[in-house]
């Protein structure tokens, strides 16, 4: 029996969770479906998968098995379009980790103008803000506002993410309009929870440095929840532009001393180190960094 196929085929069943969908597809029988994958649980002397009548999933093993083979499927694939001098179409599913503010309206319209261009590209994005192993959970990409990168791992700068302070109107005109950075201090503060260390927030950069002690009201890792507090005007807070530009836009939130240098951080998409991208990787990252991508969220100013 054909290994590299039969390893095609289980990874097809893998990802879509169906034998006859991926048997219609390749042109198989599904019993000669069900025997590839079989051939394959046979050479690593594991089961992969869980099939009932209904349903299949991977199996522990079989998830560890798909995130070593998947890559080197893509990587055969791509090599066979250099060779032929044609370039392969993106398909097939990207996994991705991303930061959890990222979902909004602005980075929504992107995913809809790539899905747009690219329609054999399903995007199976983790907003769940947690840190993942990438090569263990078959993750093709994650996308990390990050000054430190570590080690093991490359990454491509895709834009910088500006962080303005904002604050409720209603908080403002009870508490007063700071005039200068200085009279932040001691102030309510609504923080991201990895942005501080204990009351503090520092950020140094440069002339863009700072150093600003204040009164904790709301600590949490999760940018909307913090967002939403700050709507119903409980402190100051540093948000991420893309998150905040409609708040801002339709009074719900003001910018304090906007002119101020506030934090601007790197935005990063990170891989595991790999030779090569696959299509359908290469394909996200390029449109996020073109014209059409991150670049049209224009920043605050």
């Amino acid at each position: 029996m054909d290994t590299l196929l039969s390893l095609q085929v289980f990874a097809a069943v893998a990802e879509q969770k169906s034998f006859a969908l991926v048997a219609e597809r390749l042109g198989l029988s599904p019993a000669m479906t069900s025997k590839h994958v079989q051939h394959v649980e046979a050479r690593v002397g594991a089961r992969l998968l869980n099939r009932n009548s209904r349903n299949v999933s991977l199996t522990e093993a079989g998830t560890r098995y798909l995130a070593t083979v998947r890559p080197l499927l893509e990587g055969l694939g791509e090599a066979e379009a250099q060779l032929s001098e044609t370039r392969l179409a993106p398909q097939g599913t990207l996994k991705a980790s991303m930061p959890v503010w990222m979902a909004n309206p602005a980075f929504a319209r992107i995913l809809a103008a790539y899905h747009a261009e690219n329609p054999d590209v399903t995007l199976d994005l983790d907003l769940s803000g947690r840190m993942v192993n990438m090569v263990e959970e078959g993750v093709d990409l994650a996308l990390r506002v990050t000054e430190a990168l570590g080690e093991g791992l490359i990454a491509r700068k895709l834009a910088e993410v500006e962080f303005p302070l904002v604050a409720s109107p209603a908080f403002l005109e009870k508490h007063g309009r700071p005039a200068a950075k200085e009279d932040l201090n001691g102030a309510p503060f609504l923080v991201y929870t990895p942005m501080a260390s204990g009351s503090r927030i520092r950020f140094d950069r440069g002339a863009d440095a700072l150093d600003l002690r204040f009164t904790p009201v709301l600590l949490s890792g999760n940018e909307t929840l913090i967002q939403l507090a700050a709507r119903q005007g409980m402190g100051f807070a540093f948000m991420p532009h893309w998150l905040v530009t409609d708040d801002i836009a339709k009074g719900r939130l003001e910018q304090v001393l906007p002119g101020a240098p506030w934090p601007k951080v790197p935005l990063h998409a990170i891989y595991p180190d790999r030779s090569y991208l696959p299509a359908k990787v290469r394909s996200f990252l390029d449109f996020l960094a073109g014209p059409k991508g991150l670049g049209s969220i224009a920043g605050l100013g």
